[in-house]
């Protein structure tokens, strides 16, 4: 007879055989995934395309001819007006645009106010001018932790709602332009 110990040992190193066994499928980027200040889900900035799309669970395709400097994949299936931009051959930003259900890990997204964008992140928010939106900013998520201290979240309003955001890596993140 088993003791309850040996019991649960024997279960938990059970559960952790299935867990990491080979052959365990990757979940896919989804609606619901959530995206955090330095990537995706299990996608994070300073992984190669090839890491993001077995850790996304979706092959990332260029939406563009690829060059060495810096250009944007997206999933060739499942979520649309999610991009990465990838810099010198690694993944450097998020970009969520319009239409986009996708969400922060606090819940903020796409047609938030900008108050409410603050009131999710006290303390933490760099408010500045948008500069093609007369009225519109850019609410920056500057962490307040130093774990993060390169890693942002830039939201970009219309002066009320947010119309798109974006996480990663400085200086990428604060790229107005993208790769232009």
């Amino acid at each position: 007879m088993f003791s309850k110990y040996k019991l649960l040992t024997l279960c938990v190193g059970t559960l952790a055989v299935s867990a990491f066994g080979v052959g365990i499928a990757q979940a896919a980027l989804t609606n619901q995934s959530k995206v955090v200040i330095n990537g995706i889900d299990t996608v994070r900035v300073g992984m190669t395309v090839a890491q993001a799309s077995k850790a996304g669970g979706t092959r990332l395709v260029p939406t563009s001819q690829p060059n060495n400097s810096c250009y944007y994949v997206k999933s060739q299936t499942g979520l649309q007006n999610l991009n990465f931009m990838v810099t010198n051959g690694r993944i450097a930003r998020v970009d969520v645009q319009k239409n986009s259900d996708l969400a922060t890990l606090k819940g903020a997204r796409i047609g938030d106010t900008e108050s409410k964008i603050k009131s999710l992140y006290p303390g933490e928010i760099k408010v500045t001018p948008h500069k093609y939106v007369n009225g519109g900013h850019y609410l920056t998520l500057v962490p307040k932790n130093g774990a993060n201290t390169n890693d942002r979240i830039v939201f970009e309003t219309d002066g009320k709602r947010v119309t798109a955001f974006r996480a990663g890596k400085l200086p990428e993140v604060e790229y107005v332009e993208g790769c232009s």
